[in-house]
């Protein structure tokens, strides 16, 4: 199981099943939700701005700064991850944020808070490509959805988590700096579980194409053969070789302009357009990530029993889109707590039945170019996909400032449909028709 003694090289030479796969899925589960729950800073935004007397406008530059070097750290970690392996990167980097979040209870001045924010944010992006690239190697296609509906527990149920701890815990406390005693303790904690128990696929086992249990029989009935070496050149030259791959990416990203804007700045849209106290706020956010996590599971179990990942997709998208029309509408009317619970819970859903679906469907693309690609192309997507935040969060004060949050959001839902619905239909795989039987790749 292992090679070379290293303890964080722990390498699978036989294809992991049954119960032993679903631990090992939920551990690369586990890593991602831990980077992303860490750089968490939404619930207490108002607080902490306050605090520290940033304005927005400050606060988007500081955003922008962190976003790049997540970026950065995605291009760079992705290769390496698919050369080496995840885990020897991956590990050490969880361990980090626990430091730099307990570090953040004791910020008092601007230069603090960005210093911690871009370490934390670097993580986030090494954990972003390796996770996603774990998720690919223990779930096959049959279930390659709803693996990733569990993943994106990382960027999105963090998000829950954090709201629902910050209206918990917040009036009980009383001041921002409880969350990061709380988050620090969380990351320290789960550190130590996934250090002792997370494992990787060897070489040969990465470069297989999974379709179903029989897919994994046969792959472990295959004769162990030499690894081959590491092949020379860029793999990240080989994905942008591929436009349907990144232009994919690209798409999904803008569409996500309006996730982005809540994760970011969903209390403060609601205290500032609403009305709603801070912990309300608080609260009320967490329904969105709540509903969006349970219709990403939906939505990719639906598709992996149906094999379709574009018409589900798409489904969701166009319901995004018509709904979207009714919700801008409400920004400067009176809504009680009760029925905005309702309104941003719906929104978190057809977010997410547009997300699920995709994230299976841009990974069997990457297969289908090279399985031992995921990781570089899933780093390419962790870049793409923090852009477009850097570019909202150096436009968005000027909008806000001169229109209202309302005309911001309306921007970000008309660019993200407009361009992710036309780029869909660039990607490969089946409408309507399931695919061709499974084929064991060479």
């Amino acid at each position: 199981m292992s090679r070379g003694g290293a303890f964080l090289s722990r390498q699978l030479d036989t294809y992991p099943t049954g119960g032993f796969r679903v631990w090992l899925l939920f551990i690369a589960i586990l890593a991602n939700f831990i980077a992303s729950y860490e750089s968490q800073i939404a619930p207490v935004l108002p607080l902490l701005l306050n605090d520290l007397h940033m304005d927005l406008h400050q606060y988007g530059i500081l955003s922008a700064v962190c976003i790049l070097a997540a970026a950065l750290s995605s291009l760079v970690f992705g290769p390496l991850a698919d050369r080496h392996g995840r885990v020897v990167f991956l590990v050490p980097s969880l361990f980090l944020t626990a430091v730099c979040v307990y570090g953040m209870a004791f910020v008092d001045t601007i230069s603090q808070l960005f210093a911690l924010r871009v370490v934390l944010s670097f993580v986030d992006g090494v954990a972003f490509g390796l996770t996603a690239g774990l998720v690919r190697d223990f779930s096959p296609r049959m279930g390659r959805a709803l693996a990733y509906g569990f993943w994106t527990f990382g960027p999105v149920g963090s998000n829950f988590f954090a709201a629902a701890i910050a209206g918990w815990t917040l009036p009980v406390y009383g001041h921002w700096q409880s969350q990061f005693y709380i988050a620090g303790t969380v990351a320290l904690v789960s550190s130590i579980v996934i250090l002792f128990t997370i494992r990787d696929l060897s070489p040969r086992l990465r470069a297989q194409i999974i379709h179903s249990k029989k897919t994994m029989e046969q792959v472990n009935e295959q004769p162990a053969k030499a690894e081959k070496k590491v092949e020379e050149g860029s793999l990240m030259k080989q994905v942008l070789r591929v436009p349907h791959l990144w232009l994919s990416s690209i798409g999904i990203s803008l569409f996500l302009l309006t996730y982005f804007t809540m994760a970011s700045f969903g209390p403060k849209i609601l205290v500032d357009s609403f009305g709603f106290e801070a912990h309300q706020a608080a609260s009320i956010s967490k329904y969105f990530w709540f509903l969006n996590l349970l219709t990403l599971l939906v939505a990719g179990w639906i598709s992996d029993r149906l094999q379709l990942r574009k018409i589900v997709s798409l489904f969701g998208a166009v319901a995004f889109a018509l709904y979207m029309i009714y919700f801008v509408s409400l920004f400067g009317t009176d809504v009680s707590a009760g029925a905005m619970i309702v309104y941003v819970s719906i929104l978190g859903g057809l977010m997410g039945i547009t997300y699920g679906p995709w994230n299976a469907l841009f990974s069997e693309n990457v297969e289908d170019v090279k399985a031992s690609l995921q990781s570089s192309a899933w780093g390419l997507h962790g870049a793409i996909i923090r852009v477009v935040p850097v570019v909202m969060n150096l436009v968005l004060p000027s909008v806000v400032a001169s229109g209202g949050w309302s005309t911001w959001i309306a921007i970000a839902v008309a660019v993200g449909v407009i361009v992710y619905i036309p780029l869909l239909f660039m990607s490969k795989g089946p409408w309507l028709s399931k695919k061709p039987a499974e084929v064991v790749a060479q």
